[in-house]
């Protein structure tokens, strides 16, 4: 990883909270550079854990051990405070281009990397558009979640059962509590992307899938 100056947008993880959920962005910015500015600019008050560059770069931008500012409001699976109980990485990209192999290739050793260090499931590692339907859409319909879970590094549904309540199933697997239509927009973008229309027989047996093989665990349910 390249040394980088940290940023000072971070604090303490609330209440002993450890890191057991991933959270994948996108900067949304022309340029990695004047992503790495605005995460450390203080007047920001936004930071990551982890910035990754088109080439493969990975910057540490702030201690694991700490709070880093990346998600904002929205939950997953009953954490409401999802910035006390992450780690948030940032990928370089624009929001409109494709993902570069370089890019890809470094944030799966990240990933293999944090994971075992923390203990941290594949079902875990998410998108922030996951956690806040209502106001986000990174990392976006180009990200390649499939190729994660290929690798272990995320998860990927098979069709369940088609009759399944698509709502409820998605929040059994841990989207938040948001109106049915942002949860199937949210939904969409990671495991169907270029769907369009009315929820279908497909979105109910993805998320019934997921719901069955991933339900929230009990134990992670908290703020």
């Amino acid at each position: 990883m390249a040394g980088a100056p940290p940023s000072p947008n971070f604090g303490p993880r609330k209440d002993g909270a450890c890191a057991d959920l991933i959270v994948i962005h996108y900067t949304a910015m022309p340029s990695c550079a004047e992503a790495r500015a605005r995460l450390c600019d203080p007047e920001a008050e936004v930071s990551a854990h982890y910035l990754i560059a088109e080439t493969g770069t990975v910057e540490a931008l702030v201690s694991e051990e700490m709070r880093a500012w990346h998600a904002g409001a929205g939950g997953w699976g009953g954490v409401s405070d999802v910035n006390s109980r992450s780690i948030g990485i940032e990928l370089a990209n624009t929001g409109d281009a494709p993902f570069p192999e370089p890019q890809m290739t470094a944030l799966e050793h990240l990933l293999a990397d944090i994971m075992g260090r923390h203990t941290i499931p594949p079902e875990r590692v998410i998108g922030h558009s996951d956690m806040a339907p209502e106001r986000k859409r990174d990392p976006g319909p180009r990200f390649d979640w499939r190729r994660l879970a290929r690798a272990g590094l995320s998860v990927w549904p098979e069709p369940g059962d088609a009759q399944s309540d698509f709502a409820a199933s998605a929040r059994a697997f841990g989207y938040p509590d948001a109106a049915p239509d942002l949860l199937l927009v949210a939904f969409r973008l990671r495991f169907r992307p270029g769907a369009v229309g009315p929820e279908d027989t497909l979105d109910r047996a993805l998320a019934a899938d997921l719901a069955r093989r991933f339900p929230v665990d009990g134990g992670a349910a908290s703020s």
